[in-house]
């Protein structure tokens, strides 16, 4: 017994329009989810760390909600596997100083830059990166590649970012971890030349900021792409801060700005209207205007550019 389309869209209770009108909707969204992995694959040629969620904000697609992004683009095969492993890259000096961030709130870009090492494996040798992040903004304003780990590798980093910074502003603060690089009598010379106050933490999570801008531009990046020898690593590494820079949406910035794009955003807002990021310590995020133990930006800047404060702990 054969049926007629009629009489099977009265059996089921739907109508011939309703079908047809279904079927234009299930082309319409097919022909835009092409386009859209089309433009999910160039995400990834430029992003190839980038997860489903992230790349649902960056593409910002106004036909499909997040779950639903989510759900067929994981189905898709675009989710993220974490590769881990541990190389270690700190060795304490025996200069140390104290921590100047501990529960302090920031309120304007270049008032704390955080610097850390890390190591990348290329065809069996460990070769190591170094990268300066302002806390505010989350710019990468500095960046080494060394086959090495010697303090050469902080200064060349260091120095990127002096150049990148045009004036110091008043009161700018330099943390990292004990390391003997972050240490050594060069380093902490050059800080101390440019009037800028040297901080270290004693634990990884009193140094975050840094720590995490490693994972970004490894496991999000180098780790992506297929890199030869050191010279085209530090291409990479290059290409990768610039994305991470200009290209890739942050969380801190609710999903809406790259590190840049804040940047541009906040230097058109009066100093109040601007948000603060407060520092995080022990594992916690602080709220805004706690007590700190150090006082390390008075209400008021002095008139001439000198260094405001006395170094201690020489060595």
């Amino acid at each position: 017994m054969s049926y007629s389309l009629n009489e099977l869209y009265r059996t089921v209770g739907v109508s011939k329009q309703a079908v047809q009108q279904a079927k234009l909707r299930q082309d319409r969204f097919d022909r835009e989810l092409a386009e859209l992995v089309i433009l999910a694959d160039q995400l990834k040629e430029e992003h190839p760390g980038c997860g489903v969620e992230k790349m649902y904000y960056t593409l910002n697609p106004n036909w499909m909600g997040r779950d639903q992004f989510c759900e067929i683009f994981l189905g898709l095969g675009y989710g993220v596997k974490r590769v881990r492993n541990y190389h270690r890259t700190t060795y304490s000096g025996s200069c140390h100083y104290p921590n100047l961030i501990e529960r302090i709130s920031v309120t304007r870009p270049f008032q704390v830059i955080q610097s850390d090492i890390t190591y990348f494996h290329l065809n069996g040798e460990h070769y190591y990166l170094v990268f300066i992040i302002d806390v505010y903004t989350r710019l990468l304003v500095g960046y080494s590649v060394n086959d090495h780990m010697r303090t050469k590798g902080n200064l060349e980093a260091l120095t990127m970012a002096l150049k990148l910074l045009d004036f110091l502003p008043w009161g700018l603060i330099h943390h990292s971890d004990r390391g003997s690089q972050y240490s050594s009598g060069e380093y902490t010379r050059l800080l101390k030349t440019n009037c800028i106050h040297i901080s270290m933490g004693k634990v990884a999570w009193e140094n975050a900021y840094a720590e995490r801008i490693n994972g970004i531009i490894k496991n999000e990046y180098l780790k992506r792409w297929k890199i030869k020898d050191i010279n085209e690593l530090k291409r990479k590494v290059k290409k990768a801060v610039n994305n991470y820079n200009t290209k890739r949406l942050h969380r801190a910035f609710d999903m809406k700005y790259t590190p840049m794009g804040f940047y541009q955003k906040i230097l058109d807002l009066p100093a109040q209207e601007r948000p603060t990021v407060n520092v995080y310590t022990e594992g916690k995020k602080n709220y805004s205007g706690a007590s700190s133990p150090q006082v390390v930006c008075p209400r008021e800047e002095p008139l001439a550019h000198i260094c405001p404060m006395e170094f201690i702990n020489e060595c």
